[in-house]
């Protein structure tokens, strides 16, 4: 049964109460914009039910305050450009396509509600200097004043049902991602650990793993609006965000050695990593985090006694990296209890930096400027009225849009649900609502389609299509105390519905962002520049920011590569390795940095630049030699200058040749032709 049809068949009871809470919030909102006698009541719908689609209070109230932000912004920008050019529609025109230029660059430097801040400063200036042309000073500041009163009326109207009426929380919806997040991960290292042949399922569960990290880390900052109890959650999110990147790290690293260097090992050793791997299967499904840290903590206990001081430097490595995972486990463990009960851990940490990349973010400006000047010239040519709604959709959706995962697929399903509402708003926003002479008659009426597509929108896979539908509804009908009737009116506002999205539609197939080498070339230069920073900022500092960049790309490379060939899906397997130098710095800094002596702090810096070299040099495909020389200086100062017994050495030792392996195993994935499938990478386990 396909989504759709099983979505209003059988629906989910919580996505009835979501259609209900927001049709209920929308008809509010259009009820009080009558009584006031707002001149476009249907800005408030729509505000309405953009901040309704994440129901959750602390989140509505969030996006509230961003939107109305926004909107005071956009409406100063554009009484700015009219007091500048009232009577040059040209220059005007212009000025605001670089306004819309900005706000879709800085939007998409941001992952979370401040995008939509950016996008509502966009449209409230566009709107403003579109409908206020040629209009006196006074009637200027009355366009901003009732694009701003409609916006922050859905707004009001949205926040007090969301309160009210069947509330949910921040802090539940945390919880259930950080178990996603927990659960996944613990899947996906019972197949790291059994050295699991099945590629797709592994990345699988690692980026759903990673996609419910980023939904966390981004969420959890709407924490803060639900109480006192808010950072507490907001903490323990950036705890479990650290720990589970160090998790996916250390399980990389372990998946090349037992994938690719099994006759190196002791055959105890991979039985361990055997064992392991069925029980982070079964604490996966373990009842309460409690009874799971505890069967973890046994697992580690049985780990530490099998350590053998007569084994070699890659054996004890590999040892000592199963202790580190089940460790990072449970305190993951402990950040998913402390965001479900905020009081039963206090944990400590600061919010992480996410990965930015200037370049992208310039294309989507470019794009959205281009899709404006567009649409405003055909508007300015053809003195047509109507193609103000083509203005509006066009800047909306090529700035809505824009940072999504594949954009072009968004569109469509946003097109397609567009077509469908169609024939909808004429029949109820036109044919019947006509007859309609009374306010309860008219929700009941105007409401159907707007609770039908609403409650396809509470469905993931269905939101593009009935999100449109029900956006589109309300366009297409604008509902106000003074509503043209006309079929003209209607098959105006239509046609320029159909021509807004298509203009966006072929702006993203002529623009379609960064390619796969492009971005592979800013891949190695931003990993290897976080990297290089790991060495010269301080801890704290440089593994907030490169846990967070990595996060971001990691998940962005995921995606990617699901788009691309099977020989060609390199990046993300680069990512990984990334991942694994900038941890292993870390943990070398956290050894090291502390040593008095001059030779050992020498020998030190020398091994960490030689670990950002090499990463660098490998993902270019060209093996780096100076790895191995630099780890034996520091032995070799380590031995000379403290007491530090052979263990600690071969421990050394041993994270020097694993790291070695990896980058070698890297520079030759790199070095091999794109086209060539059987030199690729065809395992995302191997550090390509």
């Amino acid at each position: 049964m396909s989504p759709l049809v099983k979505t209003y068949l059988m629906p989910e009871p919580a996505a009835v109460k979501f259609a209900i809470k927001t049709t209920l919030a929308m008809m509010l909102a259009l009820y009080v914009a009558f009584m006031f006698d707002l001149e476009r009541p249907y800005w408030a719908l729509i505000s309405a039910a953009f901040l309704q689609v994440r129901p959750m209070s602390g989140m509505v109230i969030e996006k509230g305050i961003c939107q109305l932000g926004g909107t005071f912004i956009g409406a100063v920008a554009g009484i700015v450009i009219m007091a500048l050019f009232a009577q040059a529609r040209v220059p005007a025109i212009i000025t605001l396509t670089l306004w819309i230029v900005l706000c879709t660059y800085v939007g998409s430097l941001w992952r979370n509600n401040y995008t939509y801040g950016c996008l509502m400063a966009a449209v409230t200036a566009m709107l403003i200097v579109v409908i206020a042309g040629g209009s006196t000073p006074a009637g200027i500041f009355d366009v901003a004043v009732a694009r701003m009163t409609e916006l922050g009326l859905g707004a009001i109207c949205a926040t007090l049902v969301s309160s009210l009426l069947w509330p949910s929380r921040v802090g539940q919806h945390l919880a259930d991602q950080a178990d996603t997040v927990i659960n996944r991960a613990f899947y996906h290292a019972a197949l790291r650990l059994e050295t699991s042949d099945d590629r797709d399922e592994l990345l699988k569960a690692l980026r759903e793993s990673l996609g419910a990290l980023t939904q966390l880390e981004t969420d959890s900052q709407a924490a803060r609006f639900e109480g006192p109890e808010g950072p507490g959650r907001i903490r323990a999110s950036h705890v479990l965000t650290r720990r589970t990147l160090r998790f996916l790290a250390s399980l990389h690293a372990l998946d090349q050695l037992l994938s690719d260097h099994t006759e190196r090992l002791d055959p105890q050793s991979v039985a361990i990593a055997r064992e392991l791997a069925q029980g982070f299967t079964d604490a996966e499904h373990v009842q309460g985090v409690t009874g799971a840290r505890r069967y973890l903590q046994a697992l580690r206990g049985q780990v530490h006694e099998s350590d053998d001081p007569t084994l070699a430097p890659l054996d004890r490595r590999l040892r000592l990296g199963l202790r580190e995972v089940l460790g990072h486990a449970m305190i993951m463990l402990d950040a998913r209890e402390a965001i479900a009960s905020p009081g039963t851990y206090t944990l400590k940490a600061g919010p992480l930096a996410w990965h930015r990349d200037r370049l992208a973010a310039l294309i989507n400006g470019l794009r959205s400027g281009l899709v404006f000047a567009g649409l405003a010239t055909f508007w300015i040519v053809t003195a047509w009225n109507s193609a103000m709604v083509a203005m509006m959709l066009g800047t909306l959706f090529s700035a809505f849009f824009a940072s999504r995962d594949n954009p072009v697929a968004v569109t469509l399903m946003f097109y397609k649900g567009m077509l469908a509402a169609i024939p909808s708003a004429f029949l109820f926003g036109h044919v019947l609502l006509a007859q309609v002479h009374d306010f309860p008659l008219m929700a009941v009426v105007f409401g159907t389609p707007l609770f039908l597509g609403l409650l396809g929108a509470a469905n993931p896979a269905t939101m593009g299509y009935c999100l449109a539908f029900t956006i589109f509804n309300i366009l297409l009908t604008m509902p106000g105390n003074d509503m043209d009737f006309s079929f003209d009116s209607f098959a105006n506002r239509a046609v320029a519905a159909i021509i807004g999205l298509t203009t966006v539609v072929t702006a993203f197939r002529l623009l379609p962002g960064l390619g796969t080498r492009l971005r592979r070339r800013r891949l190695i230069r931003a990993i290897s520049r976080d990297i290089h920073g790991l060495r010269r900022r301080s801890i704290t500092q440089g593994e907030t920011r490169f846990s967070g960049h990595m996060a971001d790309r990691l998940l962005q490379l995921a995606q990617h590569d699901d788009v691309l060939p099977q020989e060609q899906r390199h990046l993300f397997a680069l990512g990984l390795t990334g991942l694994d130098v900038g941890t292993a710095i870390l943990r070398l800094r956290h050894r090291f940095d502390s040593a008095d002596h001059p030779a050992i702090q020498s020998a030190h810096q020398a091994l960490l630049k030689a670990l950002a070299l090499g990463f660098e040099q490998s993902a270019r495909g060209h093996r780096f030699e100076g790895l191995e020389a630099a780890g034996e200086d520091l032995k070799a100062a380590l031995q000379t200058h403290t007491d530090d017994s052979p263990a600690r050495l071969a421990l050394l030792t041993g994270l020097i040749e694993r790291l070695s392996l990896s980058l070698d195993r890297l520079a030759d994935t790199m070095a091999a032709p794109a086209d060539r499938a059987s030199d690729a990478p065809t395992d995302a386990k191997n550090p390509a």
